[in-house]
């Protein structure tokens, strides 16, 4: 449905939550900016993927996946999902369009998938997207051990050029024991590859007593991670208390949680140390904390003064955040108020910025600069 549009004066700050506003226009730093309701009615949309065709494919946490289209129309449920663990965080999470989709029709899903003894983990699902069903669906990869949470789950899915895919796999909220043992997908990266065996290059395959997936160690929850423009990938995650950090996910790389962060229990209380030798330090962190979920490079056209910036969702304060980087630092950041959770971040083919608003009646978002 087509709202009016309503105009409202502000500098870095505009609300969405208005029914009767579908269209706002606001202020950052280095332009105008109008932001648009594309589409609403979305149970708590986790994650969203560009058709060729100009459609998205949406996840909602509860458990659905849908075709949204480009005019905003909510498509049904697509069939032929798995059982999944919709509980707490848990639940449908991200999306990806396999780099070849044009040709295979092949996305990946990551989940939480449920075990015995109401026990769950994060897992990876390949399958075919066949107009309104899914088919050759196969679970590729599951997180071990599995464990009676509802809390952490991770669940970002990033591809390589080379096909291999990069999954984010939390530390459970309770299992801080097993983040940086190398037996354990706790708190990890794991780098597979598209049947979901470890991919060739991997850090720890020389070690029998580590798991060939792994990628990178001592991680809380990563809920963002994007490729930078020369391949490497880039994760965030979230802090207990303060501490939620961005990092240069490289390979073998430990990054130290919880031995050391900057941030604290909840309530107050020392969890480790800020830095020791050998743990890498974020590149850039939050205290306090914004809570951050989603993350793009920006490498379109559509906004000239953004090329190559850092782009984050913040749930805790409804923010885009928009980081420029020089040598791998960040030298300015930009809090641009949107007025929602924001989930996911994602640059669409057109070059605007598209972003999930994380909410019962959840939205996506567009975001394009005025003349």
């Amino acid at each position: 449905m087509r709202l009016s549009t309503t105009m409202l004066t502000c500098l870095l700050a505009v609300s969405v939550h208005s029914k009767a506003a579908e269209s706002a226009f606001l202020a950052s730093e280095t332009a105008k900016l109008r932001i648009d309701t594309v589409a609403s009615g979305l149970s708590h949309p986790w994650g969203i993927a560009f058709l060729p065709d100009g459609r998205m494919l949406v996840t909602e946490r509860d458990g659905r996946l849908r075709i949204v289209s480009a005019d905003g129309k909510l498509g049904a449920p697509i069939a032929g999902l798995p059982p999944i663990a919709v509980n707490g965080q848990g639940g449908l999470l991200d999306v990806l369009l396999d780099k070849d989709f044009a040709t295979n029709q092949k996305i990946y899903l990551s989940f939480a998938e449920p075990g015995p003894n109401n026990t769950n983990s994060t897992a990876v699902l390949s399958a075919t997207l066949m107009d309104s069903k899914l088919e050759n669906s196969q679970v590729i990869f599951s997180q071990t051990p599995k464990y009676d949470s509802k809390y952490h789950f991770g669940g970002r899915l990033v591809q390589e050029q080379s096909g291999n895919l990069f999954v984010t796999l939390g530390d459970r909220a309770t299992q801080r024991a097993d983040v940086q043992p190398l037996n354990t997908l706790i708190g990890k990266v794991a780098r597979i590859t598209a049947t979901g065996k470890a991919a060739e290059g991997n850090p720890f395959t020389a070690d029998k007593t580590a798991l060939a997936e792994i990628w990178s160690v001592g991680h809380r929850n990563i809920q963002g991670a994007t490729l930078d423009p020369q391949g490497r990938l880039w994760t965030h995650e979230h802090g207990p208390q303060g501490g939620d950090e961005i990092n240069i996910t490289a390979a073998g790389k430990n990054y130290g949680w919880p031995l050391i962060t900057h941030g604290e229990e909840y309530g107050g209380g020392v969890i480790g140390k800020t830095s020791q030798t050998g743990l890498k330090q974020p590149m850039h962190y939050w205290v306090p904390s914004i809570a951050p979920s989603g993350m793009s490079f920006y490498q379109a056209q559509l906004f000239k003064t953004w090329q190559n910036n850092l782009l984050v969702g913040s749930l805790k304060f409804g923010q885009l955040v928009r980081l420029e980087i020089k040598d791998d630092k960040v030298v300015h950041e930009e809090r641009i108020r949107i007025g929602s959770r924001i989930r996911d971040v994602q640059v669409g083919p057109d070059g605007a910025v598209y972003l999930l608003t994380d909410e019962d009646d959840g939205k996506i978002l567009k975001l394009t600069p005025l003349p």
